[in-house]
């Protein structure tokens, strides 16, 4: 009697995509193995706030079985809004929390944990780094390891971020640099410490816009705020202005400079955050990024459509993830599932990319608003 063997499936990256698509495959039933580069879950920070959006994010947690978990952790205050205006720091415009909830705020690093614990132990390889791969005559694909070893997979699926090792097999589109840099700094504590910057952000976001600079500061979990200086500038601006990047107090001054005739209560994010800057260029995938299907290889998250951070790319990846393993289990071949998730997912991130440049434009104005 002869059996059908489920495909082998190989998910590179250990980021919200990726662990939606490895859950949501497990809870049917399917095998699956995330490779990631780092040596563990806490390698690293995982970034600022994330709003989940009720169409995708949630709706890829719904699929995955963990949108009442992902509630009990979410901060539905979150989704408050207020922009200043940058010589006086009065408001200008505000939104209050939605009553429907529809775009509650929750830390990613919270998130990712939440997708983490959802997976059977094991599924990840931590500290395997992938270098490339290799699709294959017969319709499967090697996945190339640093340590010169490989493996082959009937499906690799490339969840591996903005310099992904697997886009490669498929598109020789690489990031460009938008002209846009975030720099960014933390705030502790902030309703002890930071009492008058906690009031100006209060519980979800602030905007503050000028000519080509810009200041937002997200409140996160734990009385964390985390603030970005956005800048319109070439990506080595440290370079021509003489500034050590490593230098704290040369970059201080620097921005205090830039940020003259601004509001004193503003200025205090650039005078007194607990965590120093760290300097974050922008780049992105040309919004129309796509690629000739390749048995055997496919990509979701910012290895597909990397665009800027201005809220849609978190909720694509996730929701990427969720179709792409809800096709895998719909269809019979595994390459029938991956034609149908990419006719799908395309056309809808090229949408995305577009909307999230015009977003990036709104959000960092040229001239002053």
């Amino acid at each position: 009697m002869n059996s059908v063997r489920d495909p082998r499936i190989a998910i590179v990256g250990a980021g919200l995509g990726g662990l939606t698509c490895a859950r949501v495959l497990q809870q049917h039933g399917r095998a699956v193995t995330v490779f990631e580069r780092e040596a563990s879950a806490a390698a690293r920070p995982q970034g600022g706030t994330l709003d989940l959006h009720a169409d995708t994010g949630q709706a890829a947690l719904r699929a995955a079985g963990l949108l009442d978990r992902f509630h009990a952790l979410a901060r539905p205050e979150g989704d408050e809004w207020r922009v200043l205006d940058f010589a006086t720091a009065a408001p200008l415009a505000q939104q209050g929390p939605s009553a429907s909830d529809t775009r509650p705020e929750i830390d990613r690093g919270q998130l990712r944990g939440l997708l983490l614990d959802s997976i059977t132990g094991g599924t990840v390889r931590w500290d395997r780094a992938v270098s490339g791969v290799t699709p294959l005559a017969d319709g499967t694909c090697r996945l190339l390891f640093a340590d010169g070893t490989a493996e082959d997979f009937d499906l690799v699926i490339g969840a591996d971020g903005a310099w992904s090792r697997v886009r490669p097999a498929l598109s020789h589109a690489v990031p460009g640099y938008t002209g846009v840099t975030f720099i960014e700094t933390g705030f502790d504590h902030c309703d002890t410490r930071h009492p008058d910057l906690a009031r100006l952000v209060g519980n979800g976001s602030m905007l503050v816009k000028g000519a080509g600079m810009s200041l937002v500061a997200q409140r996160n979990s734990n009385g964390h705020i985390r603030a970005y200086i956005a800048l319109r500038a070439p990506q080595d601006w440290h370079v021509a202005a003489g500034i050590d990047l490593g230098d704290e107090r040369a970059v201080r001054r620097h921005l205090l400079m830039m940020f003259d005739g601004w509001d004193e209560s503003l200025r205090y994010i650039l005078r007194n955050g607990d965590n120093g800057f760290v300097n974050r260029s922008l780049f992105v995938l040309p919004a129309s990024h796509t690629w000739e299907h390749v048995p055997g290889v496919t990509l979701l998250g910012d290895a597909a459509h990397l665009m800027p951070p201005v809220g849609l790319g978190a909720n694509l990846a996730m929701l990427d993830g969720a179709d792409l393993a809800r096709a895998l289990v719909a269809e019979s071949r595994t390459d029938d599932a991956v034609r149908a998730y990419e006719s799908v997912m395309l056309p809808r991130s090229i949408e995305a990319a577009t909307a999230s440049a015009q977003g990036l434009d709104h959000l960092v104005p040229a001239i002053a608003p």
